[in-house]
């Protein structure tokens, strides 16, 4: 892996062609709202925190900053369970001919339900959280799960993956070569189905419902907020690596705020940031980004784009971010070494860049330009979403302990 600690921050603002928007309805509140419904029919279900860092809000020169921490999230550590388990609801209400509403857990797990539904494999592809998600619904309900992982992939998360009884392999492959693979494997399974949140020819309606899913964390957030006093965010930073996660939370606040939606940012890891790439191409068509993907964003590693939450960001997206990993790794410890008198966030590298790039962009003067591009100022409220805690321990310590990532910033300014 490169450590060099000199990379820099590249954005676009966004001058793509827009769309007939044909994706957008997908994330409306009334969508959205049936999957909080399956979510909350869980035994292990808790609304994840909104933590207002008050402090940092002060030290930046903003009016208000909340975080949306998903390392409670079904005491899996990330956020990502919330799209597989939904997926794969759906995909059963389906086969079974009902409403997912009338397929709430209780239901979902029960043994008359499942001799009635026969077995099913979900195959699955992951750097660790949404594998591990696949493989916990699964076991939830009974059935089973095959997880493909790509080279350089934690030994501590694919661990935590046959914890819920999957069958797990770290394969020499990138992360969009492991969908492939294990797309293939499902399609060559008679009991098998894909789930994953990258869309092909012929494959939307599973990406489509992994969208909703992760907008249950999107509607709590915006509920958050309101109880805060906030009627609406003037910004989100929300990271990215296929880009269904930043589709959903875009598209949700979208459908919300129709005329007057929140500037709305996308981060990426700078050495897979296909969106910022097609960004900058300007036709609309997705750019692809090829190799081994390396970066200490594992969670974002992903050179392909989900094409349904692309055509979202294509059309309401303010702008795009390719970060280096020094920002991911600034985010982490400015979350787990807070000014006195906010909360601590434990968030791991793909939940930390959003902090990592705001901070950047506020406080070194080679970024403000990106500042005043997207309008931020002491009177904007922000919120950010730590998408996983710590969910690699040897990783968490290098960054955190061992200053990996620590940076040098145009000279002798340490930051």
């Amino acid at each position: 892996m490169n450590r060099t600690n000199n990379a820099e921050m590249e954005f676009t603002l966004n001058r793509l062609p827009g769309t007939n928007d044909k994706w957008l309805p997908i994330m409306e509140p009334a969508e959205v709202k049936k999957a909080l419904r399956f979510h909350r029919s869980f035994p292990q279900y808790e609304v994840t925190p909104l933590h207002r860092l008050k402090k940092m809000a002060d030290y930046l020169g903003i009016g208000g900053l909340y975080v949306k921490d998903e390392s409670y999230r079904f005491g899996l550590n990330a956020f990502k369970v919330l799209g597989g388990s939904y997926a794969m609801a759906r995909y059963i209400a389906g086969k079974t001919g009902k409403d997912v509403d009338d397929l709430p857990y209780q239901v979902l797990s029960s043994p008359e339900f499942r001799r009635e539904m026969g077995e099913t494999t979900f195959y699955t592809a992951t750097d660790g959280n949404h594998g591990r998600g696949v493989a916990w619904a699964a076991h939830q309900l009974g059935q089973h799960a095959v997880v493909r992982m790509p080279w350089g992939s934690s030994e501590t998360r694919k661990a935590n993956i046959a914890k819920e009884g999957a069958e797990v392999t770290i394969e020499n492959l990138n992360y969009d070569d492991c969908v492939r693979l294990a797309a293939s494997q499902a399609e060559a399974d008679p009991n098998g189905v894909i789930v994953q949140d990258t869309a092909w020819r012929g494959y939307t309606d599973i990406p489509s419902w992994i969208m909703q899913g992760y907008g249950t964390l999107a509607i709590e957030a915006d509920r958050q907020l309101l109880a805060n006093g906030i009627e609406r965010p003037t910004h989100i930073f929300i990271q990215a690596g296929v880009g269904s996660l930043a589709g959903a939370v875009v598209g949700y606040f979208a459908n919300k705020y129709k005329g007057n939606e929140p500037i709305m940012c996308v981060v990426e890891a700078g050495a897979a940031a296909c969106l910022y790439r097609s960004a900058v191409k300007g036709t609309g068509k997705t750019v692809r980004v090829t190799g081994k993907l390396d970066t200490i964003m594992a969670g974002l590693a992903c050179g392909e784009a989900n094409k349904i939450g692309w055509d979202i960001l294509q059309n309401h997206a303010a702008g795009f971010a390719a970060c280096p990993d020094w920002m991911s790794a600034k985010g982490t410890r400015m979350y787990g070494v807070p000014l006195a008198g906010d909360p601590v966030v434990i968030s791991g590298e793909s939940g930390s860049v959003p902090m990592g790039f705001m901070a950047s962009i506020l406080k070194y003067p080679d970024y403000e330009y990106v500042k005043e591009a997207l309008k931020l100022d002491s009177n904007s409220q922000v919120l950010l979403v730590s998408t996983e805690g710590n969910t690699d321990p040897t990783r968490f310590r290098e960054v955190v302990w061992d200053g990996l990532y620590g940076v040098r910033h145009r000279g002798d300014a340490v930051i």
